[in-house]
């Protein structure tokens, strides 16, 4: 069976949101590290509320969650590539997959330096 493209400019982009729903839920119920990240994200969130944060730090929050979910989404998916086309340990693998890692480290902490400008202020 050959798969057809759709070209149709609405129906089109309804699939490609169906899919990047399906992809979404898969990464945050299948992945351990991905789940991490959403439950803080949602903690952040509630805290958000509770706090009363401004306009602005919504802002920063939101951006910093998105960040941080969508590195770990595409390191995710260059552990799975490597892995398939690798399955065993391969030294230069290992080192595609550490620099995936890095780029997630990277973000989070940018978050976490996002969230103490936010709520240390406020807990203090």
């Amino acid at each position: 069976m050959e798969f057809q493209k759709d070209n149709t400019f609405f129906t089109g982009r309804l699939k490609s949101v169906s899919y990047a729903f399906k992809g979404a839920l898969k990464l945050i119920t299948t992945e351990h590290s991905v789940m991490v990240q959403f439950s803080i994200g949602i903690l952040i969130t509630i805290a958000g509320f509770y706090f009363g944060i401004s306009k602005t730090e919504w802002l920063f929050q939101t951006l910093a969650i998105g960040l941080v979910m969508s590195i770990e989404g595409l390191n995710t998916a260059v552990e799975k590539v490597a892995d398939f086309i690798h399955p065993n340990y391969h030294e230069r693998i290992g080192f595609i997959k550490d620099i995936a890692a890095g780029a997630v480290f990277f973000a989070a902490l940018t978050a976490i330096a996002i969230g103490l400008i936010i709520y240390i202020p406020i807990l203090l």
